[in-house]
């Protein structure tokens, strides 16, 4: 094993899930037709193409909502809560730990994301 390359977010509905991570400042790196009809969302952040996420709709043992844990590294904590919340994504307030400061970030699915900064 050498590294991981696509992390899978569980939604419900892709486009409304697209839109959320595009503002909150992923890119689009493929949206192709993919088994049947579903759809292959993959995104990642600028310069991290080698670790993505994919929208995903389709592993029964992952409903939409049920990720916790996918932490997003900043160099400026308080900065990108104000970008974020200019853009209309609300952002939880800041914990203060011994290992850095996080913030949390809900999805329209209910998945938390949290922001952190060292």
């Amino acid at each position: 094993m050498k590294s991981i390359s696509i992390i899978s977010i569980p939604v419900t509905d892709q486009e409304a899930a697209k839109q959320f991570y595009l503002k909150l400042g992923f890119n689009l790196l493929v949206e192709a037709p993919f088994d049947k009809d579903q759809k292959w969302v993959q995104l990642a952040l600028s310069g991290q193409e080698a670790v993505s996420i994919t929208l995903v709709t389709w592993f029964e043992n992952m409903p939409a909502g049920c990720l916790n844990g996918f932490v997003i590294n900043t160099d400026n904590l308080d900065n990108d809560i104000e970008d974020l919340s200019a853009k209309g994504i609300t952002v939880g307030k800041v914990d203060q730990t011994p290992w850095g400061r996080f913030a949390a970030i809900i999805d329209p699915d209910g998945n938390r994301l949290s922001l952190h900064q060292n």
